[in-house]
């Protein structure tokens, strides 16, 4: 995926890394991506790897947070 220095406002999207950069990607596409983008994520990472990001993220805002833990319930 070519991602949009909109969507990555801080750095240079050419230099992300998909495997590397997993947590940084999941949380800034949950939190500011199109649905193009987030469907990318859903089909991309694995559910449990999704899983981990968002419970243990510190920077996704309240309400991405609680959509996507409900969006992941077993």
């Amino acid at each position: 995926m070519e991602f949009r220095q909109a969507l990555f406002w801080d750095t240079d999207p050419e230099k992300i890394d998909t495997e590397k950069h997993a947590k940084y990607i999941i949380e800034r596409v949950l939190d500011f991506g199109h649905d193009d983008e987030v469907r990318w994520v859903w089909q991309t990472y694995s559910r449990s790897l999704l899983k981990s990001v968002i419970t243990g993220s510190r920077s996704l805002q309240p309400q991405t947070k609680a959509l996507w833990e409900l969006l992941l319930q077993d």
